[in-house]
């Protein structure tokens, strides 16, 4: 790389940007890993002022480009330019000196500590050798007011929503005046409101000049922040247009090197017989869950559609032993009613992979062999039950082969592995205890593409394979494009019943908003 230039303009050193340049241009960068290419020969201009969006799968070297654009990683060969000069960005506080702040995924607040302390940590102001609060509070309001947060700068960050304190961590960026903001997915555990009031803060810092680099795999909400987007595939860029050129099926295309209709699987035969079923019968939860009937068979996938609230994740708590009904009958394969505790679920053979992996899914510290055994171990019926280590190995092993899990070992912490790999685990540790029953909250939420259609792979294979499988999901052309029967879900109630190929996303989002299933009926 180019060595760094003393002409690079500075915020606020009194230099202007070259006439026409692009506030970055990268060169045919390239890293390498070991064996793995994560970048080969990546190009990249993004204008000054606008949010411009990096996608790919998980490998295709998105956070590698993010890393050596802050100064975490040094790319092996390649060249960058800032405002047309060129630099070298070796540390993040070369990165900071060159005016280039990042904001990632995982929050690196302390919970504990104020939001004020958490904003100036590590550069607190000083006035004769001690620490400045007047001057850190004057400072601190004139960040907060940019970016529209109001709050007590004295409460600790830990008692604050999820979209404050990433708004927080934004603030403790823009402290360093950077004109490159780059942000790593940083509305995946963001409701819907706080998306769109981070969105709204971005427009605002864009308007101000700031450049934005903005990584995501939510393609909907690419399409609505991004000026511009480029695709990554294979450690180099493969498409970039402005967002007004491109539609979502194009960039799926773009991404995974076919169409978006391929990403679901067709059905497999099944394999033996049927009979197994799931029976629910006026299955009830106080008023949140009214009379909920139906029936779901091995060899078919049986989706469930719902708005938040509407009984959906009630539901699948009850069948796996979270929730405790009120009211009506289940009967599972085996014959026997719902499970008194998750405990009893997993002996037999009751499994839910839950929505949010890394909270409820995973012990992400652990190795992969821990995690994979965790079922299986808590499912056995001894007074001391344990696994040997070569036990943990070879059915870890068994899942990172059936799987087709990324990871250098079984003994590679989970942490380690992309978002698809996590996934995968989550997945592998439930098919240790072979369950005869599969519940799937939202098991695609935070993969890219890639992995959701190996995700999607797996669940056909689940329901070949004999097993009941009962699929929700936030993204409703998953639903459709992946369900036998989708079973919508609307205030507690079960609305009705249809077949996936009988609507398209509008009439479902109809359905599920209002209730309206004009196609089928109850079951």
């Amino acid at each position: 790389m180019r060595a760094s230039s003393d002409a690079a303009s500075q915020p606020g050193d009194g230099t202007s940007p070259s006439p026409g340049s692009p506030a970055v241009a990268i060169r045919g960068l390239s890293k390498r890993y070991g064996g793995v290419q994560a970048l080969a020969g990546m190009d990249l201009e993004v204008r000054r002022g606008h949010v411009h969006a990096v996608v790919g799968e998980n490998g295709a070297g998105k956070s590698t480009l993010m890393k050596i654009l802050a100064g975490v990683v040094r790319a092996d060969e390649g060249e960058i330019e800032l405002d047309g000069e060129p630099a070298t960005v070796t540390s993040p506080k070369e990165a900071a000196e060159h005016g280039i702040g990042i904001v990632y995924q995982e929050l690196s607040l302390f919970p504990t500590r104020s939001t004020l302390a958490n904003i100036f940590v590590l550069r607190e102001p000083t006035r004769f050798g001690l620490v400045s609060r007047r001057e850190m509070r004057r400072r601190a309001a004139s960040v907060l007011e940019q970016i529209g947060l109001d709050v007590d700068v004295d409460r600790p960050v830990g008692e604050l929503p999820i979209g404050d304190r990433q708004l927080i961590e934004i603030s403790r960026v823009l402290l360093t005046e950077p004109r490159m903001l780059i942000l790593d997915e940083p509305n995946s555990a963001l409701s819907e409101r706080e998306t769109r009031r981070l969105f709204a803060v971005l427009r605002q810092l864009a308007k101000r000049g700031i450049t934005i680099l903005y990584v995501s795999h939510r393609l909907e909400e690419v399409l609505e922040i991004a000026d511009r987007i480029t695709v990554m595939r294979n450690g180099r860029e493969v498409l970039t247009k402005d967002r007004a050129e491109l539609t979502i099926p194009q960039v799926i295309e773009a991404m995974i090197g076919r169409q978006q209709d391929e990403l679901y699987p067709p059905a497999l035969p099944l394999e033996g017989g049927g009979a197994a079923t799931l029976s629910v019968r006026e299955l009830t939860v106080g008023r949140a869950l009214q009379e909920v009937s139906f029936d779901a068979h091995a060899g078919e996938i049986v989706g469930l559609a719902g708005v938040e609230g509407s009984g959906v994740s009630l539901l699948l708590g009850v069948l796996f032993g979270t929730t405790k009904a009120t009211g009506g009958e289940v009967v599972y394969p085996d014959g026997r009613g719902l499970p008194g505790t998750t405990t009893a679920a997993a002996r037999r053979g009751i499994s839910l992979v839950p929505a949010d992996r890394r909270r409820e899914g995973l012990m992400l510290e652990k190795a992969i062999a821990t995690n994979v055994g965790h079922v299986s171990v808590g499912a056995m019926r001894g007074r001391s039950p344990w696994l040997s280590r070569s036990q943990l190995r070879e059915g870890a092993n068994r899942q990172i082969l059936g799987l087709q899990i990324k990871a250098p070992s079984p003994w590679a912490p989970v942490n380690q592995l992309s978002g698809g790999n996590q996934q995968k685990v989550v997945v592998g540790k439930w098919l240790e205890i072979g369950p005869k029953v599969v519940l799937l909250d939202d098991p695609t939420r935070g993969v890219d593409v890639g992995a959701k259609r190996e995700m999607f792979t797996i669940m056909r294979r689940l329901a070949a394979e004999g097993r009941v499988v009962l699929f929700r999901s936030t993204e409703l052309p998953e639903l459709i494009g992946l369900c036998d029967r989708i079973l919508v879900f609307y205030r507690g109630r079960l609305a009705g019943e249809v077949a996936g190929e009988a609507l398209d996303s509008r009439t479902l989002l109809h359905a599920i908003n209002t209730g309206e299933v004009s196609t089928g009926g109850a079951a």
